[in-house]
């Protein structure tokens, strides 16, 4: 791969990126600078650490950075909760999004793990 726009992972993290984006343009104003500024934030950290970890060449530096966009996708799970819980959403909208998350996390495990052999197999 020439770049991390080709890594399948970045890929998924972005299109679930522009759907939370299109999303919290729905809350309430008040909620601006709360919710909505945290909920974009993590989404953009997700392909960000991505991207980032990719830059680095050495597999370990690109394993954290995975580490943490899996951190960022849970993050995500959460502000949708907190959205649900106040009524932004409707508990279908949250599990479609839960969904979304939940294979953006299988998917990024799967290429941690592949990190992790190529680190192993490769001096």
């Amino acid at each position: 791969m020439r770049t991390f726009k080709e890594l399948e992972v970045w890929k998924q993290s972005r299109e679930l990126r522009k759907e939370i984006a299109h999303l919290v343009k729905n809350f309430p104003s008040e909620e601006k600078f709360r919710l909505v500024d945290q909920t974009i934030r993590a989404s953009r950290s997700v392909t960000a650490n991505i991207a980032e970890g990719y830059g680095r060449f050495h597999y370990q530096e690109n394993v954290q950075f995975c580490r943490i966009s899996r951190g960022s996708l849970t993050e995500l799970q959460d502000h949708l909760s907190v959205a649900l819980d106040e009524g932004y959403i409707d508990e279908g909208l949250e599990k479609q999004f839960d969904i979304k998350i939940e294979e953006c996390i299988r998917i990024l495990n799967g290429y941690i793990n592949y990190l992790l052999k190529s680190k192993q197999t490769k001096p």
